[in-house]
């Protein structure tokens, strides 16, 4: 983003030096480096809420693809009901009795 190359750096400090004097440059650089922290930390929670935001709005998107999609499928495959599928059930001329073992009497 902000491209600075080590002579502007050197240059920018040597600058910082002269002005403030080595006895307020520690207390100086420790306030500048707190003040770029706090921007980070503005600019990371800014990207974090765009991020969220643009990963709602394309879910939403997705979810209303697949509610079109499966809308379209329900069309042309309508469900079928299970008992409709089924072959129809085979007769037996034999009585249930017949089926069953006979019990034999206890004694």
């Amino acid at each position: 983003m902000f491209d600075i190359a080590s002579g502007e750096l050197l240059l920018v400090a040597l600058v910082a030096l002269l002005v403030i004097g080595p006895k307020d440059l520690p207390r100086v650089l420790r306030y500048v480096g707190q003040w770029v922290g706090k921007a980070r930390r503005m600019a990371a929670h800014f990207r974090s809420g765009i991020d969220e935001m643009v990963r709602q709005s394309e879910l939403e998107e997705l979810e209303k693809k697949w509610a079109s999609e499966n809308e379209r499928i329900m069309r042309e495959h309508p469900p079928v009901r299970e008992y409709d599928s089924l072959p129809p059930p085979e007769t037996d001329a034999k009585p249930a009795a017949a089926d069953s073992p006979k019990a034999e009497p206890q004694s």
